[in-house]
C-alpha cells in the first residue's frame, strides 16, 4: 500500500512529515511522491496566514478530485487551530491535528475497516510533553532537519501559532543525542536544528539552545545551522557560548516583524528596535562573516505611514542580507484581527516598497562576495549544468563542474546572477 505526503509551511512541518513517513514505512507502507498514484494522501497543513489556509483547502480538494478512490488525510496546524473549519472540509476522509500524528497508522487502518469518516483533533494542553517524533534520515535532502522544540508562549497579537502548537516544550537531550547520532552515521554534512520558538529551547527544562548545539557539535556533522529564532533568550551569555562552537554556521534568521517601536508594542513583541539592533551588532561582533536574515510584516492594523517609513529605515540600518516581506493577514481568534484593518491596496503598496528597499541591500551584499573563496554545500543539480548550494552564512552559490549533491567544495565567486553568486570550483 502506498502513501504520499504533501507538506505546506515551515521546516518543522517538513520534519514532522519525514517522521510520519518513517512511521508509516515501519508499518508496511511504501512511500510515494505526491504526484504519484497512492492509496493514501496526507496533507500536512500550515496556518500562519490566511493564504496558508487557502492552499490547504485547495490541496485537500485537488487530491480528492484527482484520486477519488484514495484516502485523503488532513493534519498539521490548520485543523489544530481551526478544528471546525477543518471538519467542514468534507473531501478529507481523516482529519487530525499535529498533536496526534503518531496515531496515523491506527486511524488509517480504522478507516479501511469501517469506511466511516474520522475527525480526531486533540487539543494541546499545558503540561504536554515533547512528542515522540524522530527520524533516521531526510528523504531527498542533503541537509538533515531536526525538530528540537515545539510550541510558543509569546502570544503576539497577530499570531495563531500558540493555539495551533501549544506551549513551549523541548526534546530531552538524551533523545536528541540518539537522533543526532543516527543522522550523523547516515552521512549528512549539515544538520539544521529547528523549532516553533527555537530560541526558547530548554526553557522548560533548565537548559538552553547552547546545550543542543554543543551536543550536535560532538557528532560527525561538518556544519550545524539554526532555524528561525526569536530575539528573546538570545542573551550575551548565550551568544558568547555559541560563538565557541566552530561548526555553527554564522547565519541567523531572527524575526523582526517591524522596525517601529509603536508597531512592535501593538504586536505584543517583547523587545524594542534598539534592543534588536544591539542583538544584531553583538552577533556580528562575535561571529566572523555573519549574516542576519529576517521576516518583516507590513500593513499591521496600527501601522501608520510614519510607522512604516520608520520600519523601512530600520531595515536599511541593520543591512539584512535577506528579508522575507509579507503583508499582515488577519487570523480569527487573535487580538489584531479585532482591530481596524488597513486596505489590501495599502498593504500591497507597502510590501512592494519594503521588498524594493531590502532587495537593494541584498544585491549589494551578493556583489560584495565577488572575489571571495567560500565553502559550498551543493544541494541541487539544474538542467543547465549548474549545481546550486549554500555557504556557511547561507549565501546561495551556483557553479559548473564535477560535483555531486551533498559534497562541500571550495568555490571562487566570480559574478552575481539574480539571487545567486556564480563561482568556479577550485
Amino acid at each position: 500500500m502506498k502513501i504520499a505526503f504533501y507538506t505546506l509551511g515551515c521546516k518543522v512541518n517538513q520534519y514532522e512529515s519525514q517522521a510520519a513517513a518513517e512511521l508509516m514505512s515501519i508499518n508496511g507502507f511504501e512511500i510515494a511522491e505526491p504526484g504519484e498514484d497512492a492509496d493514501v494522501y496526507v496533507i500536512n497543513s500550515c496556518t500562519v496566514t490566511a493564504e496558508s489556509d487557502r492552499k490547504t483547502r485547495q490541496a485537500v480538494r485537488k487530491f480528492k478530485r484527482t484520486h477519488p478512490n484514495s484516502i485523503v488525510v488532513l493534519t498539521g496546524c490548520m485543523p489544530q487551530a481551526f478544528p471546525k473549519d477543518a471538519e467542514q472540509l468534507e473531501q478529507a476522509d481523516i482529519v487530525i491535528g499535529n498533536k496526534n500524528n503518531h496515531l496515523l497508522p491506527e486511524l488509517i487502518k480504522q478507516y479501511f475497516n469501517c469506511g466511516q469518516r474520522i475527525v480526531d483533533i486533540r487539543e494541546h494542553r499545558k503540561g504536554d510533553k515533547f512528542g515522540t517524533d524522530k527520524i533516521s534520515g531526510f528523504s531527498g535532502r542533503t541537509r538533515a532537519i531536526v525538530k528540537i522544540e515545539d510550541g510558543c508562549n509569546r502570544f503576539c497579537s497577530y499570531c495563531i501559532i500558540p493555539y495551533s502548537r501549544g506551549r513551549v516544550r523541548s526534546k530531552p537531550l538524551d533523545e536528541l543525542d540518539d537522533e543526532l547520532e543516527s543522522l550523523s552515521k547516515a552521512g549528512y554534512s549539515e544538520v539544521v536544528l529547528v523549532g516553533i520558538n527555537l530560541s526558547a529551547y530548554g526553557s522548560d527544562m533548565d537548559i538552553n539552545i547552547c546545550d543542543a548545539v554543543e551536543l550536535a557539535a560532538k557528532k560527525d556533522f561538518k556544519r550545524i545551522r539554526l532555524g528561525s529564532l526569536e530575539p528573546d533568550h538570545l542573551t550575551d551569555e548565550v551568544i558568547e557560548r555559541l560563538s565557541k562552537v566552530d561548526k555553527l554556521c554564522p547565519q541567523f534568521h531572527i524575526s523582526l516583524q517591524s522596525g517601529c517601536d509603536r508597531t512592535l508594542k501593538a504586536m505584543n513583541r517583547h523587545y524594542t528596535a534598539d534592543e534588536y539592533f544591539k542583538l544584531c551588532r553583538k552577533l556580528r561582533s562575535e561571529f566572523d562573516d555573519a549574516t542576519i536574515t529576517t521576516d518583516i510584516m507590513v500593513g499591521f492594523p496600527t501601522e501608520s505611514e510614519e510607522d512604516f517609513s520608520e520600519s523601512v529605515e530600520f531595515a536599511k540600518k541593520i543591512g539584512f542580507e535577506k528579508v522575507h516581506v509579507f503583508p499582515y493577514s488577519p487570523r480569527e481568534g487573535t487580538k489584531a484581527a479585532e482591530m481596524e484593518q488597513l486596505t489590501k491596496a495599502v498593504k500591497e503598496e507597502r510590501s512592494c516598497i519594503m521588498i524594493e528597499e531590502t532587495e537593494a541591500v541584498r544585491q549589494k551584499f551578493l556583489q560584495s562576495r565577488i572575489g571571495q573563496t567560500v565553502s559550498v554545500l551543493f544541494e541541487t543539480r539544474q538542467d543547465n549544468g549548474f549545481t546550486e548550494g549554500y555557504t556557511e552564512n547561507y549565501t546561495p552559490v551556483k557553479a559548473k563542474g564535477s560535483v555531486k549533491c551533498g559534497d562541500i567544495q571550495k568555490v571562487k565567486i566570480t559574478e552575481v546572477d539574480g539571487d545567486f553568486c556564480v563561482g568556479e570550483i577550485i
